[in-house]
C-alpha cells in the first residue's frame, strides 16, 4: 500500500472494488478447474445419447478446451459400441457437432436393429 502512495496512483478506490475483482479473478481459475472436473465426469451410461450430448455440451461452456480434445472427451464418454463403431468409419468426424450428429444417428440404427431382432426372435418363438 505504501509503494501505491508513494507513486500516487490507485487502482481501486475502495477496498470493496478491490475484493470484487480480487475474487473474479480467482473464481476464473476455480470454474475453469470445475468445469474440467465436471467434463471428466460425464459418461453416457444407460441415458439416451440425446441427453448424453445435453449434458457434455453444458459442461463444456466455459471450459475453454479446443476442438480436439473435446472430441477425445466425448469418445471417452460415449457408449463403447457405439465408440467403436464411430472410430472404425473411413474417415472420422473431427468436430463435436459431426460426432454428435452421427452419434445420434447411429445410436437411432443400433436401436432400431435391436428393436427388429426382438421381433424376429417373437416370430420365431410363435
Amino acid at each position: 500500500m505504501e509503494d501505491l502512495e508513494t507513486i500516487g496512483v490507485l487502482e481501486y478506490i475502495t477496498v470493496g472494488n478491490f475484493l470484487v475483482d480480487l475474487k473474479k479473478k480467482f473464481s476464473e481459475g476455480d470454474n475453469k478447474t470445475m468445469k474440467v472436473a465436471e467434463l471428466k465426469k460425464v459418461e453416457w451410461r444407460s441415458r439416451t445419447i440425446e441427453k448424453f450430448i445435453q449434458k457434455f455440451r453444458r459442461a463444456t461452456r466455459g471450459s475453454r478446451y479446443k476442438e480436439r480434445l473435446l472430441v477425445e472427451k466425448f469418445k471417452r464418454g460415449m457408449n463403447g459400441v457405439i465408440r467403436r463403431k464411430l472410430i472404425e468409419v473411413e474417415r472420422p468426424s473431427r468436430s463435436t457437432e459431426q460426432w454428435y450428429e452421427r452419434a445420434t444417428n447411429l445410436d437411432q440404427h443400433w436401436k432400431e436393429s435391436r428393436k427388429n431382432g426382438e421381433k424376429l426372435r417373437e416370430r420365431r418363438e410363435i
